[in-house]
């Protein structure tokens, strides 16, 4: 994984790596964009993610549906997180922060894996319920498929106005 904010058009915005990695870890949900699964259009859907402190983004869903569709057909997606935000109506704008990750994602993996990444999730959304969240991810674990994001590269950027 790199943090690389070479693309940035406005070099005067950069969002700061340890802030950057802050918003992924503490974010509520963040937007998986991907190609259609038709190939002519995109998908873009919020959801709930955690990340392993590493190179990876889990998410959980369906084991059918339109997003596995959409990375059969081009595994290569987009995962945004934002931090705070503040519109400023008197300046016609917005203080924001945001992270933008490319990756790869990957689903159809390992029993081990995916309960291992439902564990993250109930620690991050469930803290005080995961006793109960493990007996509920036991019971649904055939319906629940995990989608790893492999990620590639990871840029910040920022306007501070107001934050």
């Amino acid at each position: 994984m790199e943090y690389n904010n070479q693309d940035v058009r406005r070099q005067d915005r950069l969002l700061d790596e340890t802030r950057a990695f802050e918003i992924l870890r503490d974010g509520e949900y963040g937007i998986l964009s991907m190609q259609s699964e038709d190939g002519n259009g995109a998908y873009g859907i919020p959801i709930n993610y955690v990340w392993d402190r590493g190179n990876s983004i889990y998410i959980h869903c369906a084991p059918v549906g339109r997003k596995l569709r959409c990375i059969d057909a081009c595994p290569n997606v987009s995962f945004c997180v934002t931090g705070r935000s503040r519109v400023i109506p008197d300046k016609f704008t917005t203080g924001y922060e945001s992270v933008v990750l490319q990756c790869t994602a990957h689903h159809s993996l390992h029993e081990a894996e995916r309960m291992s990444a439902l564990s993250l999730l109930l620690s991050k959304y469930c803290p005080d319920h995961k006793v109960q969240g493990i007996e509920y991810a036991n019971k649904s674990f055939p319906r629940t498929e995990i989608i790893r994001l492999d990620i590639q590269k990871v840029s910040g950027k920022t306007k501070k106005m107001g934050l």
